[in-house]
């Protein structure tokens, strides 16, 4: 199984952009996707998730601002990204499990993207 991110880049504050993961392989026992994110120096942290029985879930940081959605009935992913702030920078990662809830620790996940870099300037 294999997760490939892509979609990011350098936008200015309040801009939009669109990341989308898709998984590759065979993926029939993953139940929930997730989107995380990088600072470096920092630990890798939640942005949202979503389960294929149980909703979405996001982060404070993000709430009211990003929207996890899934593709279709595909193993794919894709975060609309709103109003987008300084602090939304890093490198964002896709993660796919095979639990049913969307958890926020990352040894829940069974498999990782390469990560896409997303830059908001100021």
């Amino acid at each position: 199984v294999q997760l490939q991110a892509f979609g990011g880049g350098s936008v200015q504050a309040g801009d939009s952009l669109r990341l989308s993961c898709v998984v590759s392989g065979r993926a029939d026992d993953i139940n929930a996707m997730a989107w995380w994110r990088q600072v470096p120096g920092k630990e890798r942290t939640f942005v949202a998730g979503i389960s294929w029985s149980t909703g979405s879930s996001y982060a404070n940081a993000v709430k009211g601002r990003f929207i996890v959605s899934r593709v279709n009935v595909e193993n794919a992913i894709e975060l609309q990204m709103n109003t987008l702030k300084p602090e939304d920078t890093a490198i964002y990662y896709c993660a796919a499990s095979r639990l049913r809830y969307i958890y926020t620790g990352t040894n829940y996940y069974d498999y990782w993207g390469q990560g896409t870099q997303v830059t908001v300037s100021s």
